[in-house]
């Protein structure tokens, strides 16, 4: 496993170990053949160079910078933007899985995450950035907001995560605040300490919409997040000049202006965003709007969860979208609340190629387990759910290959 990052403190730029993932990330001797094939057998792929799911030489590096100004950012301490060694190193991988607590019954899975969701590794460890939605307070304390549901956990949340292969997160989405300020004021504190970078929450707006740069063999990768979900959250802890709380989409035009930002540092951007409308399969028109005004901004990755079920992924012209990631480690295993799977895109920069951009894409179908954890279904069960998973991105309007839809 490798080393912490010792600090997420905007501006700071902090480092992990620098042996193999492969190494690093061990996965049981008896899962990991099993479900190599599994990936094998029900990825969906377009044809193009390089295999996702490949490991990296190097773990990421990763700092996060402060913006002085909307779509601006200033370098920390270090100096410079984040760099490579040397010459970057085409193709990366990048896998996401949608949205995660550890609320509830699900909590116990943190009491020794390298066994109770050694499961998910072989599907998030061998990706060059990993990433999903972190959707709960950090705390022990606070009063429950005036909503329905509440989820709260613990700070070693993070160190799971980061212990089955996440590299980064978001916690912009209608949840981080739902236990008030004080609850707020403890998620901060987890986030300054987090072993991995987090994005889409801070203690004024240039924090919430500051990117993560990562470094992976000399590619630069910017990962911003940020919540469309128009309920009380949004309303009444939108982060500001002066207040602690989430980076808002409700207009995409601060989340647009901090991807033109990181475009001009980053050789790849992706923006995970809380959209869309529950228990639906097609994105709504402002989804749709939001992905084309980050596609013109500048985004390679635009992507997704909140809808508990999955929607449609492909290319808007050079971008890739996928509007929908459904729950991944969640309290629900029922019918379609259980179903989701890990999406792994591989980024290339074609010689003579300006901007890099997604050549490949594959989608992993999974079931959630009774103890809230994604696992294989059968294999006649996994073509299935491809074949679906294919189908809806006929409503999302998206292409097959890039340079489409």
């Amino acid at each position: 496993m490798r080393a912490p990052i010792t600090s997420r403190l905007p501006g700071v730029t902090t480092c992990a170990g620098g042996r193999s993932r492969r190494v690093r990330r061990s996965v049981p001797l008896v899962v990991a053949p099993i479900v190599a094939l599994a990936l094998a057998a029900c990825a969906t792929t377009t044809p193009a160079p390089g295999a996702p799911g490949g490991g990296s030489a190097s773990a990421p590096t990763a700092a996060v910078t402060s913006p002085t100004a909307e779509g601006s950012a200033t370098p920390g301490p270090s100096g410079a933007a984040p760099t490579g060694a040397g010459p970057a190193a085409w193709p990366i991988t990048l896998a996401f899985g949608g949205d995660v607590h550890f609320a509830d019954g699900v909590a116990r899975l943190l009491r020794d995450p390298g066994t109770s969701m050694a499961d998910l590794m072989p599907y998030l460890a061998p990706a060059d950035v990993a990433m999903v939605n972190l959707e709960t307070a950090i705390t022990g304390r606070g009063s429950e907001a005036p909503k329905e549901f509440h989820f709260r956990t613990t700070p070693d949340a993070l160190t799971a995560l980061r212990t089955i292969g996440v590299d980064v997160v978001t916690m912009a989405n209608n949840h981080a605040v739902d236990y008030g300020p004080v609850g707020l004021r403890d998620t901060l504190a987890a986030v300054r300490s987090a072993p991995l970078p987090v994005v889409g929450i801070g203690p004024d707006a240039d924090h919430a919409y500051a990117p993560a740069y990562l470094k992976v063999r000399g590619v630069r990768v910017a990962v911003l997040g940020a919540t469309q979900i128009f309920d009380w959250t949004l309303a009444t802890w939108s982060a500001t000049a002066s207040r602690a709380g989430v980076a808002s989409a409700a207009s995409p035009t601060r989340l647009a202006a901090a991807v033109r930002g990181a475009r001009a540092r980053a050789d790849v951007v992706v923006v995970y965003l809380h959209w869309g409308t529950d228990y639906t399969t097609c994105p709504n028109a402002l989804q749709r709007r939001t992905a084309q005004a980050l596609a013109k901004a500048g985004a390679d990755v635009v992507l997704g969860s909140h809808a508990h079920r999955l929607q449609g992924g492909g290319w808007l012209g050079r971008t890739y979208v996928d509007y929908g990631l459904g729950n991944f480690v969640w309290w629900r295993s029922h019918g379609q609340d259980a179903v989701t799977g890990v999406l792994t895109l591989t980024v290339d920069r074609p010689a003579g190629q300006a901007r890099a951009e997604v050549t490949r894409q594959s989608f992993t179908p999974l079931t959630i387990s009774a103890d809230g954890v994604p696992r294989a279904a059968s294999a006649a069960a996994t073509v299935k759910a491809r074949t679906a998973w294919t189908a809806l991105r006929g409503c999302a309007r998206l292409a097959a290959v890039p340079g489409h839809g």
